[in-house]
């Protein structure tokens, strides 16, 4: 029997619930693979701060270096906006991605049929959506150096660095050039070469990348261009190269062309596939501890962790059909109401009775 190591991090906020409601999900998903899974569990952001002092831990960082993959759930709150940038809960994401060096980020945009009526797009826009952004996830303006505010001339300044090597960006386009080898090949890359030095040599190593890919297709697009043309025609779009910065912004404007952020799953890979999965949504202080939470985006991301760091596909496929059970049965937290009628043919579900449905028909199709 495989035996695979798995730490998890509820988090802050909400990251707890989903979290609950998540993991035994997992663990049956295993179970149908027959493969052990050796939980544990470490501290990152807020409840580290709390804990620790520190928003890393050491004890966290063991543990994941020890680990075969990481499931996170949230991070971040009000409770710890007041402190310095560097005792920040977010900054203890970043030093994990850096720390782990998962510098590649996948975040699917796929569109449940069943939620076409939850997006704030026109259905003909969105109606079998599914798009991939790859997010390069260690370098850009988030990791450069210098930066810091100061005092020039009386007054204070701020300042950060957007910088990227050669070697960063071919190994984060090569993963993308990959994806869309497996989907639909086609490929654009994003930058704003028109106004910045580093996006040059972004598109410049992209293009180069690309002739080792004769059959994907590569188109490039500035930011601003690609924002719009989310808004516009989100379904042009097959996988999308980002750098960090870009790809933050991006990949949370196309979660809304799914219906809710509630959906939307990611992964953070290394070189070897060893990743942190976690959703795309924040910590959603104003809903904690209110059993109000959507964990698909958990759960979905626990369905990237089968197919990526544990090459089990059948599973993850048997996840991603069984939250589309519960959606066609007419099951819905309560982000994935409509705005407006009446909403009767639908029954909301809390957190974790929502984890239990999931569960529920995933052992069904077992």
């Amino acid at each position: 029997m495989k035996k695979y190591t798995i730490l998890t991090i509820a988090g802050d906020g909400i990251g707890p619930e989903i979290m609950a409601a998540t993991r035994p999900v997992l663990e049956a998903a295993l179970q149908q693979a027959d493969v052990q899974g050796n939980f544990t569990v470490g501290l990152l952001g807020g409840q580290a701060l709390d804990e620790y002092g520190v928003p890393y831990p050491q004890d966290t960082a063991d543990k994941a270096k020890a680990a075969d993959a990481i499931l996170f759930g949230a991070i971040g709150g009000p409770k710890w906006d007041q402190l310095p940038r560097h005792l920040r809960p977010e900054s203890g994401l970043l030093a994990i991605r850096e720390d782990l060096k998962l510098f590649a980020n996948l975040r699917p945009a796929t569109l449940f049929a069943e939620l076409v009526q939850a997006s704030s797009l026109k259905p003909a826009l969105i109606h079998n959506l599914d798009m991939l952004i790859v997010r390069e996830l260690t370098g850009g303006v988030y990791f450069g150096k210098p930066k810091g505010i100061e005092q020039r001339n009386g007054e204070r300044v701020g300042f950060n660095t957007m910088v990227y090597s050669e070697s960063e960006i071919r190994r984060v386009a090569q993963v993308a050039f990959a994806a869309a080898q497996k989907r639909q090949k086609r490929l654009c890359s994003v930058d704003k070469a028109n106004v910045l030095d580093v996006s040059q040599l972004w598109r410049d190593v992209v293009m180069e990348e690309g002739k080792n890919w004769p059959d994907v297709e590569l188109s490039h697009m500035y930011v601003d261009n690609a924002a719009m043309q989310l808004i516009r025609a989100p379904k042009q779009f097959d996988v999308m190269l980002t750098s960090n910065l870009f790809g933050d912004i991006l990949s949370d404007a196309a979660a809304m062309l799914t219906g809710s952020i509630g959906m939307l799953p990611s992964a953070s890979l290394d070189v070897n596939n060893k990743g942190l999965y976690e959703p795309v949504h924040g910590s959603a202080p104003d809903i904690a501890n209110q059993d109000k939470a959507n964990p698909m985006a958990c759960v979905l991301s626990a369905a990237m962790m089968l197919r990526y760091s544990f090459n089990l596909g059948a599973q993850a496929d048997a996840i991603e059909r069984a939250v589309a059970g519960v959606l066609a049965a007419g099951y819905r937290t309560a982000d994935l109401m409509p705005e407006s009628g009446d909403g009767l043919q639908f029954k909301i579900l809390g957190t974790q009775a929502m984890g239990e449905k999931i569960n529920e028909f995933l052992r069904k199709s077992a």
